[in-house]
């Protein structure tokens, strides 16, 4: 099976750029998510790890 598409791939021109490419993706997301985690201020961190422990008073009945 992975000779079948190695073999497919290789026939592709410019095929290695994709690797690349999401490498690139992959490693800028992560950076920028590391990025908000250390600039994110503590009181916005605080007020978002309340909600799941927060009660709404309207929507006690949604689950069906």
């Amino acid at each position: 099976m992975l000779k079948f598409i190695k073999g497919n791939l290789e026939q592709i021109d410019g095929v290695a750029i994709y690797p690349i490419i999401s490498l690139l993706i992959f490693f800028v997301f992560f950076l920028l998510l590391f990025w908000w985690v250390f600039t994110a201020s503590k009181s916005h961190i605080e007020e978002v790890s309340k909600i799941p422990l927060e009660e709404d008073s309207t929507n006690h009945n949604t689950i069906l």
